[in-house]
């Protein structure tokens, strides 16, 4: 597990190793930028012509030491103060005082500088302290930084970039690397900020663990040591040790979705899978997923009690129920929703149309209209504690009554909104998945844009319900799961590539992730 933090939290951070343990400010300074130049060194060499872009806080201190130790080491270096000196920190103006007794160019203007003489840039302007939009001069700065042409090192941050959320303030550097000190920042995983960052390191510039533990966090990732919560498989075990899972999905001639859960459930390990679908999928079911049992429905007859009824039987005979995927969006949903709340007795997955069906249920309600909190409120009273839904950003934008681009402009603030008062888990399925629960949000960073296919989601749905299945804690088991489907992702892009990838290559990754 990863932890992950904002500006104030780093801050604090840092102020409690230099106010409470005493390390001196410089001596930090002096290790980020040996880490800097560390991280920098597989890709320079000493035909590199280096411009070093500083800001007058810390941030710039950095930098100047940096090119300190890049011409110490032999590499060509010029520095550009885009600060003022009356800004300069006690630390960046010992750093300045320093430089300028070296034999190096110290510009302060940008106009004067042709960046095309430059081979590598790096920026030191602002890092993590940004807390308001670039002035027309740093923007002046940035524009000139991004008409570079070669590599484009970080120091922390891109500049314009808010470490908090990953907003681009007006305009940001466009890094290729970026070296972070002490831990992963928010705006470093959200987009649109990720796009900025570039290849991102955690460098360790001497934080003692006292220091990185007196900051508590509810934002964190998953690394592959969190694989080794997937549930054992035990020896002495038959089918039914390792669950059954229903999935109730597809509908009229629209099989493709409970065909891919359905086997993406066996894929993770369940040891049962049912599918319940309409009648005309039975021949298509049969023959893709052979290993399934399958039960079907006549949509006609779902008001029949002997219809009902066996209904209620495959939901009471499972561990864990699925339904959404490929439902559609027609009465006949709406009747099946109404079974699996009144029947079911554990956490259920809803997924796509059985989230759609109920936001346009509340659609009709006059109350309802243009009122997120009310309508989530709702949502968490009628389904059952403890249920896992997987939105896309369309899906959700339906359930809040709200617009697609107020989410995505908000979207830590849309998971707080969602796990408010709420006994549900959110799976928000993004770029950037992020797991919300309580006070806790589990940001995913696995996976790649080749994962931006139909069928996707119901793939993850057929993960989530597999774990399930197997005994894991749902908020566990969507985490997890998350983090799963976007290791699966990318193993499928390594093996086809990100343009040719469809939601089946992610299934036939999964031995190759659940195997290590």
């Amino acid at each position: 597990m990863k932890k992950i933090v904002d500006s104030q939290q780093m801050k604090q951070i840092d102020d409690y190793a230099i106010e409470t343990i005493g390390i001196p400010s410089l001596v930090l300074m002096e290790n980020a930028a040996n880490q800097v130049v560390h991280h920098m060194a597989d890709h320079i060499s000493q035909e590199d012509i280096i411009l070093v872009a500083c800001g007058s806080g810390n941030n710039g201190g950095d930098g100047m030491a940096i090119a300190r130790i890049l011409l110490n080491r032999g590499y060509q270096v010029d520095v550009f103060f885009a600060g003022k000196e009356s800004s300069l920190t006690t630390e960046t103006a010992k750093q300045m005082a320093i430089i300028e007794k070296l034999d190096m160019v110290i510009w302060d203007s940008i106009d004067e500088i042709n960046i095309s003489n430059y081979t590598i840039v790096v920026d030191a302007l602002i890092g993590i302290g940004l807390q308001a939009d670039l002035s027309d001069d740093y923007m002046t700065v940035v524009n000139k930084i991004n008409e570079h042409e070669g590599l484009v090192f970080a120091v922390d941050m891109p500049t314009g970039i808010s470490a908090d959320n990953g907003t681009v303030m007006k305009v940001a550097v466009q890094a290729d690397y970026t070296i972070s000190f002490g831990y992963s920042k928010i705006g470093q995983l959200l987009f649109p900020g990720s796009d900025y960052c570039g290849e991102v390191s955690i460098a360790d510039i001497g934080f003692p663990p006292v220091a990185m533990e007196s900051v508590s966090s509810h934002y964190y990732s998953y690394d592959q040591s969190d694989l080794a919560t997937v549930p054992r498989r035990k020896a002495y075990s038959n089918k039914g040790t390792f669950g059954r899972v229903l999935v109730i999905a597809g509908s009229e001639n629209m099989s493709g979705a409970a065909y891919l859960s359905a086997k993406a459930a066996y894929r993770t390990g369940a040891g049962f899978v049912e599918v319940l679908t309409t009648e005309s999928n039975r021949n298509i079911i049969q023959a893709q997923v052979p290993e399934a049992v399958l039960t079907t429905y006549n949509p006609d007859m779902l008001n029949d009690v002997d219809e009902k009824n066996k209904i209620k039987e495959a939901i009471l005979r499972s561990d864990t129920v699925v339904i959404g995927p490929g439902i559609g969006i027609q009465e006949t949903s709406h009747q099946l929703l109404d079974l699996v709340t009144l029947y079911v007795e554990n956490p259920v997955v809803f997924d796509a149309d059985a989230i759609n069906v109920i936001s346009n249920y509340y659609d009709t309600f006059p109350l309802l209209r243009n009122n997120t909190c009310v309508r989530l409120n709702e949502f968490s009273n009628t389904l059952p504690a403890q249920s896992i839904i997987t939105p896309h950003l369309k899906e959700l934008a339906r359930l809040m009554d709200r617009s697609i681009s107020d989410l995505q402009d908000n979207l830590l603030t849309t998971a707080d909104q969602c796990a408010k008062d709420s006994s549900l888990i959110y799976a928000i399925k993004d770029a950037r998945t992020i797991v919300t629960h309580d006070h806790e949000r589990y940001i995913n960073d696995s996976g790649n844009s080749g994962m931006a296919t139909a069928g996707s989601g119901d793939v993850l749905t057929g993960i989530i319900a597999g774990l399930l299945a197997q005994g894991l804690e749902p908020f566990e088991a969507a985490k997890l799961a998350v983090y799963i489907h976007g290791l699966a992702g990318d193993q499928a892009a390594k093996e086809k590539n990100e343009y040719s990838m469809m939601a089946s290559d992610i299934i036939e990754a999964l031995h190759v992730v659940l195997k290590k």
